[in-house]
């Protein structure tokens, strides 16, 4: 149902006083930028259909009922952090994503997608690394760098898994990852973070995650892990936690898990989101999403959608996690976390079990760089922007069942911050973050010694700026 905006604006009094908190990166670790609080995501990982149902024309976040009663759920399981894998720049994502601003949650979005000409083949990455691929990354960024809970965008994940793909892969991101911050420096108003994210494999968890965030151009800010290696009942040490957190001690980006929630051993019980919000972890690791939100062939899944796809069942292990959630107190960092510094790149043969080559391939992205997706005409999208709050759903139509099949009549999301944004600049930021030319093969442009000032640049994320006329308008209601 859709309130009038005179009811919902009064419905919201109460609650709403507040735009959704700024974020940004300090040295390891993710902060709330009013209030100086460590910011740890607490979140699960979201694509229905998975790859299988990616196409032109829809995504996760174009759908607003579906979104509504996703969202709904969202808030019951006590999440603040949504990652989508795949979306479609051509639509419209305006009403998804100022739900989930208004319901205090943030995206974590990857670039890529399956679809032909919009990934990178692990294997011949130089076959797939395209103008025409590089075209939908820079669409994806102009789209989503509107909305002030874009958290950060991936610019890969799993690319080096494979076989022989630690040999060719790992110049590769690190190019795309160049691109993308060139692009964003130039024609974005905001710093976005750009991260990484990859399979906890161990004979390279920790080379491959110095190689990326190695030297002045191409560097990762963050770092992210898809782990399953805590399964059923364990301890942090019987789990290997305890090594995974000492393999990274002396790390210099943030890491959290971009996936995790061993499945194979049932029912799962989440205890690994417990260790990973203690302290024993929270100096090293800024918190993960649980793998995964919608059931899917794997079976990973905590809510099971019908095959009308609208209606949903909740699982009895949303209700695990959900309880885990509650039990869990707000993460707070140990006393004396160890900052490091970013490394300078080394050889190609330093990096064990991967090549590491500084030497990057020239960026064939280079006319979107300096003038702009836009410019290449054809232009099928439009810069993301949160709409009014009066103009949202705020409840799905569609069924929702507990799991133990009993309807669920309340679902009204409960919106919690102010969506008011102000103006969306022209040009980019400007600043250094890593993009550098992209002009050049040549390892000059692409090396150098990690402290380069740019670490010093406090990484914001949603820089929106709240009117103070919008502002007054929330407190005069109250």
């Amino acid at each position: 149902m859709r309130f009038s905006k005179l009811a919902l604006w009064a419905s919201m009094a109460v609650s709403m006083v507040k735009a959704i908190d700024t974020i940004e990166i300090r040295d390891r670790h993710f902060y709330n930028s009013k209030t100086g609080e460590p910011f740890f995501i607490k979140g699960v990982d979201y694509q229905p259909g998975g790859s299988a149902a990616v196409k032109k024309g829809s995504d996760p976040l174009s759908d607003p009922e579906k979104c509504a009663r996703d969202i709904f759920l969202f808030q019951k399981l006590g999440i603040n952090t949504i990652r989508v894998y795949s979306v479609d720049p051509a639509i419209d994502h305006n009403e998804c994503m100022t739900m989930l601003a208004a319901a205090g949650i943030y995206l974590v979005l990857d670039v890529n997608s399956p679809l032909p000409n919009e990934h990178l083949h692990d294997l011949e990455p130089w076959t797939t690394y395209t103008p025409m691929y590089l075209k939908h990354v820079f669409e994806v960024i102009e789209v989503f760098s509107g909305y002030d809970n874009l958290l950060a965008f991936l610019s890969g994940n799993e690319v080096v898994h494979n076989p022989g793909s630690e040999k060719v892969s790992p110049r590769y991101v690190k190019a795309v990852t160049r691109d993308m911050k060139a692009y964003i420096s130039n024609h974005i108003h905001r710093v976005i973070p750009v991260g990484y994210s990859n399979a906890d494999h161990v004979e390279f968890r920790v080379s491959l995650s110095e190689y990326l965030s190695c030297g002045k151009v191409g560097y990762i800010d963050f770092f992210a892990i898809n782990s399953y290696q805590w399964c059923g009942e364990n301890t942090f040490k019987g789990s290997g936690y305890d090594i995974l957190v000492r393999d990274y001690s002396n790390y210099s980006l943030p890491i959290f898990f971009s996936e995790y929630g061993c499945n194979k051993v049932r029912p799962r019980l989440f205890q690994e989101t417990a260790a990973l919000f203690s302290e024993q972890m929270t100096g090293v690791f800024s918190g993960g999403l649980i793998y995964e939100f919608t059931q899917e062939d794997a079976d990973y899944g905590i809510v099971q959608i019908a095959a009308n796809g609208k209606d949903a069942t909740i699982l009895s292990e949303f209700d695990t996690l959900q309880k885990v959630h509650e039990s869990v107190p707000n993460p707070k960092l140990p006393d004396n976390v160890q900052v490091n510094k970013r490394p300078e790149c080394q050889d190609p043969d330093h990096y064990p079990n991967i090549v590491g080559d500084s030497n990057l391939p020239a960026t064939l992205g280079a006319d979107y760089i300096k003038n702009g997706v836009a410019s290449a005409g054809n232009v099928k999208w439009t810069k993301g922007k949160f709409i009014s709050i009066s103009d949202v759903l705020t409840q799905t139509s569609y069924t929702i069942k507990d799991s133990s099949k009993k309807e669920i009549t309340n679902k009204k999301i409960n919106f919690i911050s102010d969506v008011t944004q102000a103006p969306i600049p022209e040009g980019g930021h400007g600043l250094d973050t890593g993009g550098g030319t992209g002009e050049s093969a040549s390892g000059n442009n692409t090396s150098g010694n990690g402290d380069d000032g740019s670490d010093a640049i406090s990484i914001q994320v949603a820089l929106g700026t709240v009117f103070a006329s919008a502002m007054a308008a929330v407190f005069a209601t109250l």
